[in-house]
């Protein structure tokens, strides 16, 4: 399992606007025909560099808080159920993972005015005359987008919360998004309150971005120690303050609330798994049931009513599996994630017939790192991998040999999408080192966050809401 961030560096502001050497162009040079790169496929050669195409985001933005961060979450808020209108608003918390444990901090922060704008799937191509095909005005629309961003780009505010020691994963409580239970490298999981810090950025004004954060002490509402490190945990979501988390040492412990605003942490693990329990999963509709996966390749089901053993328990990898998801949409559907890059989605149902497998993909070489469901299409999930790919799938597609022609049709050949492409895989994005964790925003259709060594990214790709088309968005910011 690949786990922790390989160089931990402290970000540091960069300068806008920053051209690459010999980034001049003139309205007479020869134009080359874009072509999708292929990662793991094509080679980079001297003086090559990937480009980012615009018009395969509705929005994209890149941020940092200092240190990297491991993992975050992204918080329900108030601001509205579903929310498409630009500019968007978004409250985040992250653990850092900085050099020293005395440097760490519980990082909650909003980033507000998220720019971005609608475009078609499919692009549209204008004929006159001069034999001019309308990309002179695209590019105009996209230099406008730049210039406003430069000038009202996103708005960064930040307040952080002391902690001792990296933190491995955080999770905000669902029902109480201001409570949130962070798992460390020292061992502790703990649970805070952060609702005073929510409550001084709803009420902080949203222009300019905020100088140096200063660093807030505070004492968590309760800590348990396991006997070992580890990143599995998660919220019930049926259940208000119910909790598992699982350690490195094969172990998983029930967390239950108590009236006084604590928690009961039975002492008696839960245990079946021979390696380590890399990610935990509460089912979506049964308050007592919660799915695992561990580096022995297997995933357990769980209930809590039946003692301290699995219910059910299978090979799902000839690898570590290093992350699920479980479909809220559909409560039958499990993803899963494995260290050699390998995708698996399975139908709950079918665990008694003895193979519950629907779909495996083999499209990423190197581990997975996050995997989650889509909020608000049931066939629809993200992943990220140690290839630098984040990549958007949805299983409802397959591959329409007419459509294909069509399409190319329309854009005149001037899309050259990879003849091997899964007809389920919808989208790449690129551009983040060491990409780690992913979520998409349950409330603003289509948006996705991604945390890697090298800071946040804020993506909208254009064609999230057109499922009849794979876009592939290769993007590396300029320094």
């Amino acid at each position: 399992m690949t786990r922790g961030i390989k160089h931990r560096k402290k970000a540091k502001n960069k300068n806008k606007g920053s051209k690459k050497e010999g980034g001049s162009s003139s309205s007479l040079a020869p134009q080359i025909p874009a072509k999708v790169w292929q990662p793991g496929v094509d080679k980079l050669e001297e003086g090559e560099e990937l480009q980012c195409d615009p018009s395969a985001y509705n929005s994209l933005h890149a941020f940092h808080i200092g240190w990297p961060c491991l993992s975050f979450d992204i918080l329900h808020d108030s601001l509205g159920l579903v929310r498409t209108e630009f500019p968007h608003t978004v409250y985040f918390m992250a653990g850092t993972q900085a050099e020293k444990p005395s440097w760490n901090s519980i990082g909650i922060f909003k980033v507000s005015n998220i720019s971005g704008k609608r475009r078609e799937p499919v692009p549209k191509v204008e004929t006159d005359d001069s034999g001019m095909d309308g990309e002179d005005s695209d590019s105009d629309d996209d230099s406008e987008d730049e210039d406003e961003g430069v000038a009202q780009g996103p708005s960064l505010q930040l307040r952080k919360v002391a902690h001792q020691g990296c933190i491995n994963r955080i999770r905000s409580m669902p029902q109480n998004p201001h409570i949130c239970a962070a798992w460390a490298d020292t061992g502790y999981v703990q649970v805070w309150d952060l609702s005073s810090h929510l409550n001084a950025l709803a009420e902080t004004e949203t222009e300019g971005v905020q100088g140096v954060a200063a660093v807030f002490t505070q004492d968590p509402l309760h800590k348990f120690k396991h006997k070992d490190e580890g990143y599995a945990i998660d919220w019930s979501l049926l259940v208000p303050g119910r909790l598992v988390s699982g350690d490195c040492d094969n172990s998983i412990y029930l967390w239950e609330p108590t009236s006084a605003g604590t928690w009961n942490v039975d002492n008696a693990p839960f245990t079946g798994h021979t390696g380590s329990v890399e990610d935990l999963q509460w089912s979506p509709t049964e308050p007592h049931v919660f799915a695992s996966c561990s580096v022995d390749g297997n995933i357990a089901i769980w209930d809590i009513r039946l003692g301290k053993s699995p219910a059910a328990s299978f090979k799902a990898h000839n690898a570590d599996v290093n992350v699920i998801s479980w479909n809220r949409l559909a409560s039958c559907m499990l993803a899963s994630g494995s260290d050699d890059g390998t995708i698996s989605i399975r139908d709950l149902r079918l665990l008694k017939e003895g193979d519950s497998l629907v779909a495996h993909f083999e499209y990423h070489k190197h581990p997975i790192t996050s995997i989650e469901w889509s909020p608000h299409e049931a066939s629809s999930l993200a992943v990220s991998s140690a290839d630098n790919q984040l990549t958007i799938w949805d299983l409802s597609l397959e591959k329409d040999e007419e459509e294909e022609a069509e399409f190319k049709a329309k854009t005149r050949e001037q899309v050259n999408a990879p003849e091997d492409l899964p007809p389920q895989l919808l989208f790449i994005h690129q551009g983040q080192k060491d990409l780690k964790e992913l979520h998409w925003h349950a409330q603003i259709p289509g948006m996705i966050v991604s945390t890697a060594a090298d800071g946040f990214n804020i993506l909208m790709p254009s064609n999230i809401q057109s499922t009849s088309r794979n876009y592939i968005g290769t993007h590396r910011f300029l320094e």
